[in-house]
């Protein structure tokens, strides 16, 4: 994996919209670790969490992974001290809502 740019001293972030197995990400927070990045906090949308992804996250260099509950993860991610979870559940429940109703969906990231 090659990393574009210089990164001795920071903290990077890392934002996608999933994340499977973990191992992708990892290797990432690798190479920006070995490339001088002080942390690396990653922000992913719906977090499969697949296997043993949790495990291996909370063995690797990630300093935190955020992810929403998009998808429910609350039986793999309980005993992972890297892994937080923000809910998203009234958002998409307005946004459900704004559809049934033809209401603007856009009007809720105003």
């Amino acid at each position: 994996m090659n990393i574009l740019g210089d990164v001795k001293g920071k903290t990077c972030i890392i934002v996608d919209d999933i994340i499977d197995s973990g191992g992708t990400i990892i290797n990432a927070v690798d190479a920006l670790k070995k490339n001088g990045a002080v942390d690396v906090y990653v922000f992913i949308t719906h977090g499969v969490l697949s296997g043993d992804a949790a495990k291996k996250i909370q063995k690797s260099k990630i300093k935190k992974l955020i992810i929403t509950d998009s998808i429910d993860n609350s039986n793999k991610t309980k005993n992972t001290s890297k892994i937080e979870v923000l809910s998203i559940s009234s958002l998409m429940s307005e946004a459900i809502k704004r559809i049934a109703n033809s209401n603007s969906v856009s009007d809720l990231f105003n």
